[in-house]
């Protein structure tokens, strides 16, 4: 006995019962077998249908199997929804904010906050918030102490929009991350440098920004601060009687950084040096112009100086 059935796709199937035992006709035991199956896509007799064989105890679980691929592949991807760019931005400003303990301290998931403003900048490019947000998230690397980060940020920012009301203060703040990675006036100075030269670049570029005045003071700072470690090198080079290389330190001093406030004590180490190099002329001539220049300075180094003239004569 053979029956035919449509079956879901391109092909018929075909139950049989011959070759079965006597008294074992469709039952349990029936094969289901296909026919009609296009080219080579024709399963062999002993694979049946996706290439397993096929029997009558083995079918209601395929059935099911296939109505639940069937099903499932009905089903829309399930995406996560994204909250508005407004919501997200008034969330990310809420994260900075922080949760208070005891009026006492606050701690502030800087990273959550960098988070939620990220998927602004990622699903939001054409947002009024989109911007806002790249400089939140480069202020709140800032203000974890993650300066690399942040500096990047401002840079980054400072490269997409050149004509941007905000670059001032993208300089300004990538001088501040080069600044507070300072260390002290004994050790490596690039950091000192690295800000001083964006410093100048703002004040160059922005001179009537609001920006550019706390620069100005910032960059005094610095450029003392230069002065000072050129100093100390000098000192050293001097504890160590290697006096031309000390006096080409104090030299350096009175050329690139006059008006710090180390120019009385630049001039007269720089006759100290000359004296020990035998060049008692040009050392006589050093400690009267720190004593003429800076007798009102109420310096140290005008008495110095002055002791050092009477001790010539």
């Amino acid at each position: 006995m053979t029956t035919n059935h449509r079956q879901p796709g391109n092909g018929w199937a075909r139950s049989s019962d011959e070759g079965l035992p006597p008294g074992r006709g469709q039952g349990k035991h029936s094969k289901l077998t296909l026919i009609g199956w296009p080219g080579s896509l024709k399963p062999t007799p002993s694979e049946g249908f996706f290439g397993v064989t096929i029997r009558g105890s083995t079918l209601p679980a395929l059935l099911v199997c296939l109505l639940t691929i069937i099903s499932c592949a009905d089903k829309p991807l399930d995406f996560e929804d994204v909250p508005p760019a407004d919501e997200l931005y008034a969330k990310g400003l809420k994260q900075l904010e922080g949760r208070d303990f005891f009026g006492v301290y606050t701690y502030v998931n800087y990273r959550k906050a960098v988070e939620t403003f990220q998927t602004i900048v990622d699903n939001y490019p054409y947002s009024e918030y989109n911007i806002d947000a790249q400089l939140q998230i480069a202020d709140a690397y800032f203000d974890d102490g993650s300066y690399e980060e942040a500096l990047s940020y401002y840079r980054d920012f400072a490269d997409l929009y050149p004509q941007h009301e905000k670059i001032p203060y993208t300089v300004l703040r990538s001088a501040l991350c080069y600044y507070e990675q300072i260390r002290s006036i004994n050790r490596d100075q690039t950091p000192t440098r690295q800000a001083l030269k964006h410093l100048e670049d703002l004040t160059k570029r922005f001179p009537y920004e609001s920006e550019a005045t706390e620069g100005e003071n910032l960059l005094l700072e610095l450029r003392g601060r230069l002065a000072k470690n050129v100093i100390e090198i000098g000192d050293f080079y001097f504890e160590r009687t290697q006096y031309l290389s000390a006096a080409t330190r104090f030299r350096s001093v009175i050329d690139e950084y006059p008006g710090m406030g180390l120019d009385a004590e630049a001039l007269y180490k720089l006759g100290v040096c000359y004296e020990n190099m035998k060049r008692q002329d040009e050392a006589l001539r050093l400690y009267h112009v720190v004593v003429e220049e800076y007798r009102d300075h109420d310096s140290e180094y005008v008495f110095k100086a002055e002791e050092r003239i009477a001790a010539s004569d």
